[in-house]
């Protein structure tokens, strides 16, 4: 049976600064529980119905804590409207150092929307990019709407949280390409082997010092009238044109 003091322990969660100082989330949902359970991340315990466990027991490593709850409890476990039928409390991992030279790598900046960090992330592991870098203004990888966009990519991309302009400011730095309402059309943009992709926030984009230390400015071509394109779209657009 779960205590109160779980209970309360996994709605703390809920917020980034817990996250930060326990070094754990929490993953909701079926498939993403799943995978998680498939994967190499640290699973430390399963809370879910009886029809979910008795389902998914083969997969479930005796090392992982697991207890039946009913709906009711999921409910209080759960950050989304409407629960699922298992939550997973999971070890952070440890962020990796950027690795830039000879590798493709997402860098947002300011993105705010949980949906679109993990859509994000989930673009990044259909077009084989292993790395995201984010500001420290970004949404939280980890947040509980973002790891359900991700639908199971946050296993395989992760996400590194530094000081984008410190980096860009780092000698002998791969090129990288500001995505932005002014440049140079994606059509005429070699296909990349290497570099940083510069995607910005959902409303202003990327910041004018972000913009100038770029090596590259690159534009989707408007053709109707929109102001401007989604954030998640118009990185899906570029890996499309730039890495295939």
């Amino acid at each position: 049976m779960i205590s109160k003091a779980q209970i309360k322990y996994i709605q703390s969660l809920q917020h980034k600064k817990y996250r930060q100082k326990f070094g754990q989330f929490v993953a909701e949902g079926d498939k993403i529980v799943q995978e998680l359970l498939q994967g190499t991340y640290g699973v430390k315990a399963v809370y879910a119905t009886k029809t979910w466990l008795e389902a998914q027991a083969p997969m479930i490593q005796r090392s992982i804590e697991v207890l039946e709850v009913d709906e009711a409890v999921l409910k209080q476990l759960s950050s989304l409207s409407t629960p699922n039928q298992a939550v997973a409390l999971v070890d952070i991992p440890p962020a990796p150092q950027p690795l830039l030279q000879g590798h493709i790598t997402l860098a947002l900046e300011a993105i705010r929307d949980p949906g679109n960090m993990g859509t994000i992330i989930r673009i990044a592991d259909w077009f084989g990019v292993r790395q995201i870098i984010c500001t420290p203004d970004c949404v939280d990888a980890y947040n509980a709407k973002t790891i359900q966009a991700t639908m199971g990519s946050i296993m395989r991309v992760p996400v590194i949280e530094t000081d984008l302009v410190a980096l860009l400011k780092t000698p002998g730095q791969v090129a990288s390409y500001a995505a932005t309402l002014h440049g140079n059309n994606i059509a005429n943009t070699k296909k990349l082997q290497e570099g940083i992709i510069l995607i910005g926030n959902e409303s202003r984009g990327l910041s004018e010092e972000v913009i100038a230390l770029s090596t590259h400015q690159i534009t989707i071509p408007r053709i109707g009238q929109a102001e401007s394109l989604n954030a998640a779209v118009a990185t899906g657009i570029i890996c499309g044109r730039l890495l295939i």
